[in-house]
């Protein structure tokens, strides 16, 4: 295995390491993978417990985690931060762009996804989600468009809050028998 050296891989790119463990690991003078490395399992495991013995499974590219190849597409979604932060009241077309995207990726899923998401970022960097399951699935990106804004509609945080990302999804996939049901997706 090539390790570029020149470009550390910071130690927030392993699997389970979040704000929480990482700053516990900065605190203890490792900041990258190639830090943790060095460090041997005892002094791992008294300062993560069990997980510390992960830790040091990780940073040698050990993982017995099962590979689940061709897993079923569980949900699409696409986000988009902006520049600057926009009003509600502006987000239409990049509902409507963002609706159009998924949409494309969901035909190539070949199964019908029964939920709408819409997801917000407040300037603030809080986190709103919407969720709709309609009766029938959406069969065009138009009607998917039109769902999320619905679920914009949803949001009562005042005509000032302005926010930094959108994101569109589909999620709550179902196998089909019958392809009529959502004719747009296969045609």
């Amino acid at each position: 295995m090539y390790i570029n050296s020149s470009h550390p891989l910071p130690v927030a790119r392993l699997s389970g390491v979040g704000k929480v463990t990482g700053k516990r690991l900065e605190e203890i003078g490792v900041r990258t993978v190639g830090e943790l490395r060095v460090l041997d399992t005892a002094v791992l495991e008294g300062q993560f417990g069990r997980y510390g013995a992960r830790l040091y499974e990780l940073a040698r590219g050990i993982d017995h985690s099962e590979v689940v190849p061709n897993r079923p597409t569980e949900s699409i979604s696409v986000e988009d931060t902006f520049e600057y932060d926009l009003l509600l009241a502006e987000t239409e077309p990049i509902i409507r762009r963002l609706a159009e995207r998924v949409w494309a990726a969901a035909l190539k899923a070949s199964r019908i996804a029964r939920t709408v998401v819409l997801k917000l970022k407040t300037s603030e960097f809080s986190i709103l989600t919407r969720r709709y399951t309609p009766r029938s699935a959406p069969t065009s990106s138009e009607e998917l468009a039109q769902i999320a804004l619905t679920l914009r509609e949803r949001v009562h945080l005042g005509p000032h809050q302005r926010f930094r990302l959108i994101g569109v999804g589909l999620s709550n996939f179902r196998e089909t028998d019958d392809k009529s049901k959502q004719s747009g997706l296969f045609d």
